[in-house]
């Protein structure tokens, strides 16, 4: 199998619904953390406001990963049978060459890779559906990336 290279686009319908999954999700820890408060109970007040921001940090991170705004970001996937190529957006290349596993949801909308790379750190991407331009590109790296299931 000859190397098959994906150029992948920001997920925009995917952001608007982790925005509507983390935005009610971290108003309602960070509300009933400040009415704890008035209530005289700091002590839940203290974890339900660390619940907030929690969720507030991870889904900023999702949802800026999902536009491809980080650094981190894959931009670009390069498949052949012996190695994965994942290109970031500040220009680093990671090749993942060794225990490279894939692994499918069952929903068919995003997929997660993991695996070590030359200098023997473990490295891990999930890649989702609306990353890739044309509907029929998912399902070709899907197939192409099954050799590693």
């Amino acid at each position: 199998m000859a190397s098959e290279r994906w150029t992948l686009a920001p997920d925009r319908q995917g952001v608007i619904w982790d925005a509507m999954l983390y935005v009610p999700t971290c108003a309602g820890l960070i509300v009933a953390a400040f009415s704890f408060w008035y209530k005289g109970n700091p002590n839940l007040t203290y974890l339900l406001l660390f619940l907030g921001t929690f969720f507030l940090v991870q889904g900023a991170h999702r949802i800026l990963g999902r536009l491809m705004v980080l650094p981190g970001s894959p931009v670009a996937i390069d498949v052949s049978k012996q190695r994965v190529v994942v290109e970031s957006r500040n220009g680093a290349r990671v090749e993942l060459v060794k225990n490279v596993r894939f692994f499918p949801d069952y929903a068919g909308k995003s997929f997660g890779l993991v695996g070590m790379d030359l200098s023997g750190s473990r490295k891990q991407y999930v890649f989702h559906r609306g990353q890739f331009p044309q509907p029929d590109e998912f399902k070709k790296i899907t197939a192409s990336l099954k050799v590693y299931a």
